[in-house]
């Protein structure tokens, strides 16, 4: 499902960043930035609680908006039942909804709230957190297991990060969003999320070509959330063989956001903001990009079923960006 949107635009962000995400390329672009996993709290939980309340005070600092004056805040995390956004939701005090598409919660926020704006109300924030402890003690095996990590395990980022959308012809364009369809590949392997994802990748970015009638080369850019270095390889390569599409317009978040040589990639819905949401935002306002495609992925499993054996689905979504 498509949607054009006729005036709506991103006009402020705010990522709130931790200690791994510190060693990146991008710091410059980050409005703070924590130097342990605890954030100065008693638990990781109520560490990725302060992730998301303090990404929107920044977000609202800089826009010089009061709680009041924001409609909505759309808001999603890892922990079951939306544990940290909703903890975060009762300080922050703006109407809530919750929005879980695992990984893939930052464009389906936004495409949600862009769908609101456009229609309904003049503002919306779009929040989503991670945090690599909490997460991995979830869906994996606890941080102080010290299990060894195979090669094609990416490694989940730990951030908070927001965006303001309105009316306001502000920032950048919002042109586009694309919601993805849940793919399942027969994958089983929990460590491997890289190939889980990438043919849900593939999916969306071609339904979003069809739908809107465009190329691929119509985009400066297009950034795929956290495939990771060999998750991005195997959606290269599906979608030249499924397809026929090649890229060379392409990279990965989960690709950028770490150094290489000891990650597989990041991973986790904080991923994709990491880095759009200061880097790719900020060449956008300098028109060094004037089109880009942004795809988050997301895996949607849980521990009782990847223990049953069953394989795990992916879904994508999209949403297109343009300079003002």
């Amino acid at each position: 499902m498509n949607f054009k949107f006729k005036n709506v635009y991103l006009n402020a962000t705010s990522i709130v960043a931790g200690p791994y995400e510190k060693r990146t390329i991008f710091i410059n672009y980050f409005d703070e930035i924590y130097d342990d996993l605890y954030l100065g709290e008693k638990s990781w939980e109520l560490a990725e609680i302060k992730l998301i309340h303090e990404s929107v005070n920044i977000l609202l600092s800089k826009t010089n908006m009061e709680r009041e004056n924001i409609n909505i805040h759309l808001s999603g995390d890892l922990l079951n039942q939306l544990v940290a956004t909703n903890y975060a939701s009762a300080k922050i005090g703006i109407p809530l909804i919750g929005v879980y598409a695992a990984c893939a919660t930052s464009t389906l926020s936004l495409i949600l709230g862009s769908i609101l704006v456009d229609n309904y109300l003049k503002n919306a924030i779009c929040s989503t957190s991670s945090h690599n402890a909490a997460a991995e003690k979830q869906f994996r095996y606890p941080v102080e297991y010290g299990g060894p990590k195979r090669c094609v395990t990416t490694f989940t980022t730990t951030a908070g990060c927001s965006a303001l959308i309105s009316r306001n012809k502000k920032g950048v364009r919002i042109d586009t969003g694309t919601i993805g369809t849940v793919v399942d590949m027969g994958v089983k392997d929990v460590y491997n999320m890289g190939a889980v994802m990438a043919p849900a990748a593939a999916r969306v970015l071609v339904d979003h070509l069809r739908a809107n009638k465009r190329k691929a080369s119509y985009y400066d850019l297009i950034l795929t959330g956290d495939l990771g270095i060999y998750g991005s390889k195997i959606f290269e390569e599906y979608l030249k063989s499924e397809y026929g599409i090649i890229l060379d317009n392409y990279k990965d978040a989960g690709s950028m956001v770490y150094d290489n040589k000891k990650y597989a990639g990041g991973s986790g819905p904080a991923c994709m903001p990491l880095v759009a949401y200061g880097y790719i935002f900020s060449k956008l306002k300098k028109h060094e990009y004037k089109k880009v495609l942004l795809i988050a992925t997301g895996a949607l499993h849980n521990q009782t079923l990847c223990n049953e054996k069953m394989s795990i689905p992916a879904i994508a979504h999209a949403i297109s960006l343009e300079a003002l």
